[in-house]
This record gives structure tokens, C-alpha cells and sequence, in this order.
């Protein structure tokens, strides 16, 4: 799986990341970095949830992220 994460800078100075192939996963934080840490982690949580629930095939997984 590859995953896309595209932030940007918001008008107050914050980064949002979002992970585009996972809809409503997206993490505000001061800096790029952070963000871009947060999102990641929270959608490792979320796919980690799906193939618990049995919503991701459970099969080998490679997960990269890459840079918009």
C-alpha cells in the first residue's frame, strides 16, 4: 500500500497532513514535521482497526508513505 500525504500551511501558521487514500485522516500540529508524524501514525491505527474488524484483507503488507 502506498500511502499519499499532502499538507499544508494553514493562515494561523499551522501544518495540517492529511493521507489522502484514507478520507478523514488528517492531524493539525505547529510544525510540518509533527503533522506529518501524526497522520502517519493515525493511519497506521486506522488500517490496523480494518483488519481487526475484518474490512482489510489480511495478507503481507508493505506500507510506504510519500511526500505530495
Amino acid at each position: 500500500m502506498l500511502f499519499t500525504v499532502e499538507t499544508e500551511q494553514e493562515t494561523d501558521g499551522r501544518w495540517i497532513a492529511e493521507i489522502i487514500e484514507i478520507p478523514g485522516v488528517l492531524k493539525y500540529s505547529n510544525t510540518r514535521i509533527d503533522a506529518v508524524a501524526q497522520a502517519e501514525a493515525l493511519a497506521l491505527r486506522v488500517m490496523a482497526e480494518r483488519i481487526e474488524h475484518g474490512e482489510q484483507p489480511v495478507e503481507p503488507i508493505e506500507i510506504r508513505f510519500k511526500a505530495a
